[in-house]
């Protein structure tokens, strides 16, 4: 085993499509856990910490190896992230026990203690109409929040989902989802509009210590990656190469984290210096 300290392990099985990634926050919350492991992402609560989606491979077959983390350095990475985040539970998703088995076994977890199906959780009827939208529209639900999109260009987040639900002790809470289509899906293809990419970067480079404006964005879409090429403003006194080095590392990390995008490339020129009132006045 990986880990030292122990973690509780819990299964969330069910066949492809039958809607475990749909109620996959209702099932945590109800073991109080507050970690899930779902096709190759580490979500906390409504936010992704860590992995790449399985659903940004370009084919079924890598996307099965994505999600049991067969590659080395896809489970180094998530490896790392539990050690650092330490968590007490995590609930991993499969379409079997043997998967989630070997899930855990590739990460260095123990067995699961406890396994949760999800005819205990959804009825026939509701699996069915799961089923019939995977087939039919190609639509994959992850357990975690959106934004406002444009459907006018190639990509991948569909729509937010934003549901009520009530814990046991009848409280309600929002469980907000984003419905994805597969890189592979042959039924068409969705994206983020670049106006909310270029929010993401205006709104990293206000926290970037050096930045002074973003002047220009331009994203391009390829297929299964996304391209940025950035231009900002540098203030007088700053490393330019060591302010344009984190703003970039900051502009990749940030805009997979909230789109679970895959950014293959982030480019970013110093368009010029910024001279601070006070210097100019001198």
């Amino acid at each position: 085993m990986f880990f030292e300290n122990k973690i509780k392990v819990y299964a969330f099985v069910g066949p492809s499509g039958t809607g475990k990634s749909y109620r996959a926050q209702m099932v945590a919350n109800e073991n109080n856990i507050h970690y899930i492991i779902d096709d190759g992402l580490l979500i906390n609560d409504n936010d992704v910490v860590a992995g790449n989606s399985a659903k940004k491979a370009p084919t079924k077959i890598e996307t099965v190896k994505k999600a049991i983390f067969i590659d080395r350095k896809d489970r180094d990475n998530m490896r790392d992230a539990i050690k650092k985040i330490k968590p007490d539970a995590i609930l991993i998703l499969g379409t079997s026990d043997g998967m989630v088995e070997k899930i855990a076994d590739n990460l260095g977890l123990p067995k699961p203690e406890k396994t949760i199906y999800i005819n205990e959780v959804a009825t026939e009827t509701e699996m069915e109409t799961a089923r019939r939208i995977r087939t039919t529209e190609g639509k994959h639900v992850i357990p975690v929040p959106t934004f406002e999109i444009k459907r006018d260009f190639a990509g991948y987040i569909l729509d937010p989902l934003q549901i009520f639900k009530y814990r046991r002790n009848d409280k309600p809470y929002i469980s907000e989802k984003s419905i994805i289509r597969p890189t592979f899906s042959y039924l068409g293809k969705f994206t983020i509009s670049d106006t909310v990419f270029r929010q993401i970067v205006e709104y990293i480079a206000k926290k970037t210590e050096g930045i002074h404006r973003v002047s220009r964005v331009r994203v391009e879409n390829s297929v299964g990656a996304t391209n940025i090429y950035v231009e900002v403003y540098v203030i007088f006194g700053y490393n330019i190469v060591n302010v344009l080095r984190a703003f970039k590392e900051k502009v990749k990390k940030e805009i997979e984290r909230l789109t679970t995008m895959n950014v293959q490339e982030v480019s970013v020129l110093a368009k010029g210096i910024h001279m601070p009132d006070d210097m100019t006045k001198k």
